[in-house]
């Protein structure tokens, strides 16, 4: 099975701390490697966790708070000193374009790289991007002004071939591609071998949503349903439920029940208010609703 991982490089909230950098993921799959979110400090903490910079092919940004995106221009810069030549593609909403541009015509002089701009519509839920191995979805949320989490979905891939088998009937190279498309095979001597005895089933595919930032949508679960892994913020604990009302946040309980409700695989909990030294506070609040619930923190690795 290819890797399919969520590198946290920022799991903390508005306020920066010692602790923790504001919000930044990237998530790996079949060697590509795409980025959820960029806020201040990202570049530093790419450099910490070893991934490559040249292997970055896209910036998925929620919505158009600072701990969320400040750090996207300084990156964009340190990509053209560093003399990357592909394209990168940032997803965002519509009024990020403008800010985006004009910074870099302030700061970014002499790119000899293309930066693609892709406007998303956050009240949908839509594929916006697409290749081989993966769809790339949007999931509305509710916040403080136009804000959108992304629903990553790994594509099913073909049944393996039981090389011992084809051995057996000897069955010519030039038919293996029709037998992982699901044909029999008829031997020589007309004896019909069904698919099922010369494959082994494919991987269930895998799947990953980031939902940040957002007060509780009870509704939301249905947009999730299934998922393998489920990152969702946990802004406050029960004793600020009213801040996270008045802001437009979720309590780690309140993460819970969308987990829940959706039967994820896991919950991984982020987007952590300064206010906690210590998030297993949260941490227990969803284990009382939701048991496969874990705590991000900074260079931590998920496998999916």
């Amino acid at each position: 099975m290819e890797p399919f991982r969520i590198h946290i490089l920022g799991c903390g909230s508005a306020l920066p701390t010692l602790r923790h950098y504001a919000s930044a993921q990237v998530v790996e799959l079949r060697g590509k490697q795409f980025m959820i979110d960029c806020g201040e400090g990202t570049q530093m903490q790419l450099r910490r966790s070893r991934i490559r910079f040249t292997k970055l092919s896209a910036v998925f940004v929620t919505h158009l708070h600072g701990d969320h995106c400040f750090g996207l221009i300084g990156m964009i810069s340190t990509f053209g000193l560093l003399g990357r030549t592909a394209k990168l593609d940032i997803y965002g909403p519509t009024a990020l374009e403008s800010i985006l541009f004009e910074q870099m015509r302030l700061f970014c002089h002499g790119l000899e790289y293309e930066v693609v701009f892709h406007a998303v519509d956050t009240t949908t839920q839509e594929v916006i991007y697409e290749d081989r191995s993966l769809t790339v979805e949007t999931i509305p949320l509710s916040h403080r002004m136009p804000c959108c989490g992304y629903l990553f979905r790994e594509k099913a891939t073909l049944p393996h071939i039981k090389r011992d088998m084809i051995d057996f009937y000897q069955i010519p190279t030039s038919q293996i591609n029709n037998i992982k498309a699901g044909a029999d095979w008829t031997t020589a001597e007309g004896e019909l071998i069904p698919n099922n005895r010369l494959v082994e089933p494919a991987e269930t595919p895998r799947s990953y949503a980031y939902c940040s930032d957002t007060r509780y949508i009870p509704t939301l679960h249905e947009r999730v349903k299934g998922v393998t892994a489920l990152y969702h913020e946990s802004t406050y604990g029960e004793d600020n439920l009213l801040l996270a009302e008045k802001y437009y946040h979720s309590t780690a309980r309140q993460a819970a029940l969308v987990a829940r409700d959706a039967q994820v695989g896991r919950l991984l909990l982020g987007h952590y208010s300064s206010r906690y030294e210590d998030e297993n506070v949260l941490l227990n609040e969803a284990k009382q609703v939701f048991e496969n619930t874990e705590l991000c923190d900074e260079q931590l690795i998920f496998e999916l």
